[in-house]
């Protein structure tokens, strides 16, 4: 019997040394083990914006672990881990014992240093051959590593729930606290996760998980790593785990998952693991203002158009203690929107009930009288008198908090866009795709393709001083009938008024958005050239009809395409390219991408062509050579309108704001802020796209399915006062900076009739700006203008044949 006790003591060591050993996987590199760590969007600030990623890990080392995340952890697996070598026979040996005697398994066996093996290099399979594997792994881990860096490892390594991997995201996740402000209480809690994450987790098994931790704590006393004082006072520590998901410093879904999608392209799906960084142009507090301010402007179109009813309805004799609780109303949040019950209606109020069993008033004067019912985008139905015209008890309803107010809302059906630009580099400020990315993921501010309308004739405008036209060029205003094979029908354009105003100036025209006099203008230069010209601004001719309706804003950009033109016109004639990426680091802080944008250099254009040439150009400097000195030669964003016409136009687009369109933007109290507003045939998209030398900003409002938003909600309307609230943030506290007018160009007081130099006897005259050799020569004879005023060469051979009524363009 001795003898076969022996011969299977020397073949199962002659197995373990001679197979198991030989395939133990190398341990060289478990020191310098790399962690699955999310992919983590900031702003550029560093905040947090967004992460992405399966495993939910902030990597810590052994000298920030505090103890008593040190002590609880050794108290529920390991007591004896700074003592063994890796194994403890006695508990192996119990363990053995249970499993022999009961057939059963409850008792652990297992070290730190053993889990950390199994959970580096061994699978989750049960089995004999890899629990030996495991004790051979952990003895050569103890042989190669100190106790300092084992416990580093499995601390970070740990599955502990919820996604979360590592003490440091454990204590995120359970509790929205970093280690160190963790009570003995919760850091118990998280200790005793490892044996069971599901069995124990405190926010779906509170009871399992409450006894669980008081046997941890007990341990802790035990073994002298608490007192008794502090024993009993985390004992009576009720549980206050609650799921706590990455707090990020702004809404910013739609920007982050361009990142995101950027990223991965890039560098792969090994982006969710791998933990790099990205740093964004993003600012956080711009980033909330734009939300706010996107919200706000779609909430009050909602409610102008009038109450679209209740979301739901249940019954309250069937609710026993909530109805969320229940689960008979499922817990909602769209946007800054909260989904209510209404328990009670009184004469002057109702009474809801929101998922957190908070009870809340809704006043009817102003949060309810407005909810007319919504018959279509022009007609309402009667007002109510009392709440109870507008809900009744047990009715579901989204409810919008504002300041210390309830006040009842509907989601919008309507949608919109806001998105902003540094217009010295293109690096973006703030966007905002829709009311709420998870409602609707369709980022319409980069994607959706939609008519400017008016938004769109600054371009033209800029076109025409280009060709020769001043801004006191002369244009009639009057109908016009276009019969166009590149139209399908007859057409009669008309002003939004519907009324003609005769001989207009170019810049009264812009201002005043006159429809007729912008098509008389685009006619004049030609759609060859009108096209090619606007391509100037970052546009695609493919999305311009060669038509003259072009002229109205009938093509399709985003309103990211637009606002980078403007960004021409705020910047003083650069194009720059929008982005959003500043610079990605690896987990380790190596800087792996940094973006060089492009930037805007006043008079720095001849300054680049001279260095470029100088290491081009030298006999003496090879290719290569030439190349390496480009590298740190400063790259300047092209000109591509000239100073002084980006100059004559912000002008203009600043008269707009003072007495135009956007009148309502004075609201700001600014004089360096100008822009264009921008509405379509039938009201189905509203814009306006505005600026100063600092920030350039455009808004857009409208039905995803191009339904009419209805009469009067026009962009001065709709679109407006999203980029009034907005700007109000994104300009506080920066100072008034009109620039200084460019070389070339002259101030004339001229004739604000004809357009034509003033003279003494000139009864309404105004200053006007020119560039040098345009200005008017001839003094006014107080006689109108012709339809337009064009210098020599200028009308491309436009053919204007005047009738009484109407004029028709073959």
């Amino acid at each position: 019997m001795a003898a076969a006790g022996i011969l299977m003591f020397i073949a199962a060591t002659l197995y373990i040394f001679l197979v198991l050993v030989p395939d133990l996987p190398p341990i060289d590199n478990l020191q310098d083990a790399e962690f699955q760590v999310p992919l983590r969007i900031y702003d550029k600030n560093e905040f947090l914006l967004a992460e992405y990623g399966e495993h939910r890990r902030i990597p810590l080392e052994y000298e920030d672990i505090p103890k008593k995340i040190e002590h609880a952890f050794l108290a529920a697996e390991d007591d004896g881990f700074w003592e063994h070598g890796g194994v403890d026979p006695l508990a192996l040996m119990a363990a053995v014992y249970e499993l022999v005697t009961t057939g059963s398994k409850t008792r652990g066996g297992s070290t730190i240093t053993m889990q950390v093996a199994r959970n580096f290099f061994l699978t989750k399979e049960k089995t004999y051959t890899r629990k030996l594997n495991e004790i051979l792994l952990a003895l050569k881990i103890e042989r190669d590593l100190d106790k300092e860096t084992i416990l580093e490892l499995y601390l970070n390594k740990i599955y502990l729930g919820n996604r979360a991997y590592g003490v440091v995201a454990a204590a995120q996740v359970y509790y929205g606290k970093t280690l160190e402000d963790l009570s003995v209480a919760q850091a118990a809690m998280i200790a005793g996760l490892p044996k069971a994450p599901s069995r124990y987790n405190p926010i779906i098994n509170p009871e399992r998980a409450l006894i669980r931790r008081d046997h941890i704590i007990r341990r802790m006393e035990q073994l002298g790593h608490i007192t008794e004082e502090q024993y009993q006072i985390a004992r009576a520590e009720p549980v206050t785990a609650e799921l706590h998901r990455p707090s990020v410093s702004a809404d910013a879904r739609y920007v982050t998952e361009m990142v995101r999608a950027d990223v991965f392209n890039t560098y792969g799906r090994e982006v969710y693991g791998s933990g790099l960084n990205v740093y964004t142009t993003i600012d956080d507090r711009l980033q909330t203002s734009a939300n706010q301010s996107l919200r706000k402007a779609l909430l009050d179109y909602d409610r102008r158009h009038g109450y679209r009813g209740i979301a739901g309805h249940i019954d309250l004799e069937q609710v026993k203690t909530d109805p969320f609780d229940d689960e008979l109303v499922a817990e909602e949040r769209i946007g800054n929107l909260r989904k209510a019950v209404v328990m009670a209606v009184e004469e002057d109020r109702i009474q809801a009930l929101l998922p957190d069993y908070q009870n809340v008033e809704v006043m009817f004067a102003e949060a309810m009288e407005w909810a007319r019912p919504y018959i279509d985008e022009n007609q309402l139905g009667p007002a109510p008198k009392q709440p109870a015209d507008i809900v009744q008890p047990g009715d579901i309803v989204w409810l919008e908090q504002k300041e210390d107010t309830w006040w009842l809302a509907s989601v919008p059906d309507v949608e919109g866009a806001i998105v902003s630009l540094d217009p010295s580099s293109g690096a973006i400020l703030a966007l905002v795709g829709g009311f709420d990315y998870f409602h609707n993921k369709f980022n319409r501010a980069s994607q959706a393709k939609r008519q400017p309308g008016s938004n769109f004739k600054p371009f033209i405008y800029s076109a025409a001083l280009e060709k020769g036209f001043t801004s006191a060029s002369i244009i009639n205003d009057a109908p016009v009938v276009f019969d166009d094979d590149s139209l399908e029908a007859t057409w009669r354009p008309e002003n939004y008024s519907g009324r003609f105003y005769g001989p207009t100036r170019l810049r009264e025209a812009l201002v005043k958005s006159r429809n007729l006099v912008s098509i008389r203008v685009l006619q004049s230069l030609g759609l060859r050239y009108a096209t090619r010209y606007v391509e100037r601004f970052g546009m695609n001719r493919s999305d311009m009809p060669y038509d003259l309706s072009l002229a109205l804003g009938s093509g399709a950009f985003s309103p990211l395409e637009i606002v980078r033109g403007y960004a021409v016109f705020a910047n003083g004639g650069f194009l720059v390219t929008p982005y959003y990426i500043n610079r990605i680091d690896s987990s380790e802080g190596e800087v792996i991408f940094e973006h060089q944008p492009l930037t805007v250099c006043q008079g720095c254009e001849t300054e680049q062509e001279q260095t470029q040439d100088a290491a081009t150009q030298t006999a003496t400097t090879s290719a290569e050579q030439a190349e390496e000195a480009l590298v740190d030669v400063p790259q300047y964003a092209p000109r591509v309108i000239s100073e002084q016409n980006a100059y004559i136009m912000r002008s203009i687009l600043r008269e707009v704001v003072q007495r135009g369109t956007a009148v309502r933007a004075k609201a700001l109290g600014r004089s360096d802020i100008g822009g264009k507003t921008g509405t379509t045939n039938d009201q189905k998209d509203a814009w306006f796209s505005g600026f100063n030398d600092q920030v350039v900003t455009t808004t857009w409002v409208g039905f995803d399915d191009q339904k009419p938003l209805g009469s009067r909600e026009t962009g001065g309307r709709a679109a407006l006062p999203m980029w009034i609230n907005y700007m109000q943030d994104a300009l506080l506290g920066t100072p008034v900076n009109l620039e200084e007018q460019p070389e070339d160009m002259v101030t004339v007081r001229i004739d604000a009739a004809t357009g034509e130099r003033a003279n003494e006897n000139t009864a309404n005259s105004r200053f006007e700006i020119f560039r040098l050799g345009l200005e008017p020569q001839e003094q006014s004879s107080g006689l109108a203008g012709t339809d337009v005023e064009v210098p020599a060469g200028g009308s491309q051979g436009a053919r204007l044949i005047e009738e009484d009524i109407a004029e028709e363009i073959f």
